[in-house]
């Protein structure tokens, strides 16, 4: 699933997605035979990778195509739920775990734990990470996690910007690359002018991740000196404290998840912009 606004978190239906890499969603798919689309186009791998197929479904499966974005997708899941006899059954809820306190290096799944465990209800969360931070969060507490649905990169800031306008009641927490901001740093800048509550978690890996990624999808498992350094941030390594504050936004740094928690914790309690630039 490639949904750019899913409700997640205790009391609701946890839904899985399709995984953005290639090999992984095929296997995620290999053992449906029918697909039902609603609202929905049949799933794609986002660029023309050698030796890949660009259709992630199994061989022979077939596609049915229930409705399509311009239709009513409400009332053809209601006549389908019918159908089915599926509106008698109470839907699979998720329930809510509470996720203990993580303290030490950081991991991956310690950020997860950190962001789980913080999490306000309600909250919107912008996913520009990818691989960071998303996992654990399903079981907090019900949120809203907006996410791309195409190749775009740097969509996390501006988002942000958008929902916390469209919703100004809500905590908006936003997790972004290193090398995803820096498309859109000056967003910085509107969050700091209008005071916006957001809340900017940089992962800084020193690194386009995301096209590094890419190039190995390529089939470039040794990549020259020329590429690594194109698609590396550390030289001269980014300051996004400094970056941060000089476009007006209040900023720490954290290099292992105890630092993580408690900047996690005072960029929470503020009504305006805050920006943690994370070590990983």
């Amino acid at each position: 699933m490639r949904n750019p606004r899913v409700e997640r978190g205790a009391g609701r239906v946890s839904l899985t997605r399709i995984p953005y890499v290639v090999d992984q969603a095929i296997e995620r798919l290999e053992d449906f035979q029918h697909l039902v689309l609603v609202g929905a186009k049949p799933p794609v791998a986002f660029f023309a990778y050698p030796n890949k197929p660009n259709v992630l479904t199994a061989k022979g499966a077939a596609i049915i195509q229930l409705v399509s974005v311009e239709q009513d997708i409400v009332s053809a899941l209601e006549s389908l739920a019918i159908e089915l006899s599926a509106h008698r059954t109470s839907p699979h809820l998720t329930p809510h775990k509470q996720i203990a306190p993580v303290t030490g290096k950081t991991t991956l799944d310690g950020i997860g734990a950190v962001i789980a465990s913080l999490l306000p209800e309600n909250a919107i969360v912008i996913d520009e990470s990818l691989t960071t931070g998303r996992s654990q969060t399903a079981n907090a507490n019900p949120h809203d996690w907006l996410s791309s649905i195409g190749g775009s990169i740097g969509f996390g800031l501006p988002l942000a910007i958008g929902a916390s306008g469209a919703a100004p009641s809500r905590k908006v927490i936003a997790l972004e690359g290193d090398g995803s901001a820096m498309y859109t740093l000056q967003a910085l800048w509107t969050m700091a002018r209008e005071q916006l509550d957001i809340t900017i978690i940089i992962f800084a890996n020193r690194g386009y991740r995301i096209l590094q990624g890419e190039l190995a999808s390529l089939g470039s498992s040794k990549p020259g000196r020329r590429a690594i350094d194109m698609l590396t941030i550390d030289c001269p390594t980014l300051d996004w404290v400094a970056l941060a504050r000089g476009e007006g936004v209040e900023a720490n740094r954290a290099s292992n998840l105890d630092e993580f928690a408690r900047e996690l914790n005072r960029g929470l309690a503020m009504n305006g912009p805050y920006l943690i630039e994370l070590i990983i």
